[in-house]
């Protein structure tokens, strides 16, 4: 049911950025923005999703494998559009999953590839705040 509702959501949230309604995939949820970003969603729960974006040929993906202890947001992170690892700046492993989808496509849609997120982080419990690192 998570899919279904998060579908709901972007569709009514979001439906001016669309190219078309959002696809209910059997495990994951494909989102075509108008500024040519491919949004895969695949939410197993509030603490374990993957969220990949493609812009053009980069790829940006944002997950939850308990992976890389190093970074500040363990367990999440970025993989980012150079092929390296970041601190997620957008998502928050425990919220509420669409304020996480939200926060996401939200970004994605002002700037594709997260540059102007560098040494910030938003806080989408905050409703999307802004602070520095």
């Amino acid at each position: 049911m998570l899919h279904s509702d998060l579908k709901d959501a972007i569709d009514r949230e979001f439906a001016v950025a669309l190219v078309e309604p959002t696809e209910l995939c059997l495990d994951a949820l494909l989102v075509r923005l108008r500024n040519e970003v491919v949004i895969e969603l695949r939410i197993a729960s509030a603490e374990e999703y993957s969220i990949l974006w493609r812009w053009g040929e980069v790829e940006l993906r944002i997950d939850t494998a308990p992976l890389h202890r190093q970074l500040a947001t363990f367990p999440n992170h970025l993989h980012d559009g150079d092929g390296g690892l970041r601190p997620d700046p957008l998502t928050h492993p425990g919220d509420d999953p669409w304020g996480n989808v939200h926060a996401v496509i939200a970004a994605v849609l002002e700037d594709p590839l997260l540059h102007r997120l560098d040494g910030l982080v938003i806080d989408a419990a905050a409703g999307g705040s802004v602070h520095s690192r």
